[in-house]
């Protein structure tokens, strides 16, 4: 007999990725008998595979054929059920040609047998996908999420450590980039380096975290504070170094959901995206942002005569003032 079979999609980015794992947990926990696949982007199979009892299909969302392809697998498959996490167009796509019996989305729309009637453009993306549970008789995902690392991925890391002096030392992780198209989402620079050196003169060690493509700018900073760690640490090893530190400082950007699931204090500067939508698990009291009428403008660069005052009005000192009333210098 064939088993139940149940798909899942959620392709990206790394935070929606993040975001979404609470919920994966929740709907296998609901079908303890199905046999369930989740699509995702090649990159996040891995954080994908941390959940027990799942098939992984990995699509690289690039190309006709590759689509084609994937279109067809999708008809071979005869899935039961679809929970489109996504909600995109091509994922919309995708739960269409499935032609399962049951197609659930998050938000109304013609492909989906079932969805919530509603949509409401202010809530956080993890609220929505808690909406989707319910509407599918699923428990709701808790407020808190956690990730383990795995073996290999901590020896990665205390070996690096160990390597940098650094295995024994109080951690502090910083995050000054972000994607080159959100280039409006990056506090000052400079500003991560005085805090940087600001943490230091209290003991603390700093490393810099951050993708290959953003080694240029960690190996302008890290010469005057911290330890280089650019383009060392997949997202599992990633996870890892966020275990060993005492908090982080980031910008909005996927290390920031990564590092939340480490369950350490993570703070995040907000100003382009809206926080109330975008925060990590976990971390809505840890946002660090100053209102100004122009902010959230989604704009991938702030207007020069705009001079980007929703984070820069933010100093180091006022990030230094914040970390010690919450107990941590």
């Amino acid at each position: 007999m064939q088993p139940y079979r149940i798909l899942i999609i959620k392709l990206g980015a790394l935070g929606d990725v993040m975001l979404s794992l609470p919920h994966i947990k929740q709907i296998c926990a609901a079908h303890p008998d199905a046999a369930i696949t989740v699509l995702t982007a090649p990159e996040y199979a891995e954080l994908v595979s941390h959940q027990p009892d799942v098939t992984v299909r990995a699509f690289k969302r690039r190309g006709f054929l590759e689509m084609t392809r994937l279109l067809a697998w999708l008809r071979r498959q005869q899935f039961a059920v679809v929970y489109d996490l996504q909600g995109s167009l091509r994922s919309r796509i995708m739960t269409r040609v499935s032609a399962a019996g049951q197609r659930i989305g998050r938000r109304p729309g013609g492909v989906y047998t079932h969805a919530p009637a509603a949509t409401d453009e202010t809530l956080h993306a993890f609220t929505e996908l808690n909406r989707l549970l319910e509407y599918a008789g699923i428990e709701r995902a808790g407020p808190r999420f956690s990730l383990a690392a795995g073996d290999a991925a901590r020896q990665a890391v205390a070996r690096w450590l160990q390597e940098h002096q650094a295995l024994d030392a109080r951690l502090v992780l910083m995050h000054a980039g972000s994607s080159e198209r959100w280039l409006s989402k990056r506090w000052d620079a400079a500003y991560f380096l005085t805090l940087a050196q600001l943490l230091e003169q209290r003991g603390y060690a700093v490393i810099w975290i951050g993708g290959s493509d953003e080694q240029e700018l960690i190996q302008h900073l890290s010469p005057e504070a911290g330890l280089d760690a650019s383009g060392e640490f997949d997202f599992m090893e990633l996870l890892a170094l966020g275990q060993h530190a005492s908090f982080a400082v980031v910008n909005d950007s996927g290390p920031m959901h990564v590092l939340s699931a480490a369950n350490i204090p993570v703070y995040a500067f907000f100003g382009p995206t809206d926080w109330q939508r975008s925060h990590a698990l976990g971390q809505q009291d840890r946002v660090l942002t100053h209102p100004v009428p122009c902010s959230p403008c989604h704009l991938p660069v702030c207007p020069p005569e705009r001079q980007h005052r929703c984070l820069d009005t933010i100093t180091p000192t006022d990030v230094i003032t914040r970390l010690e009333q919450d107990g941590l210098l």
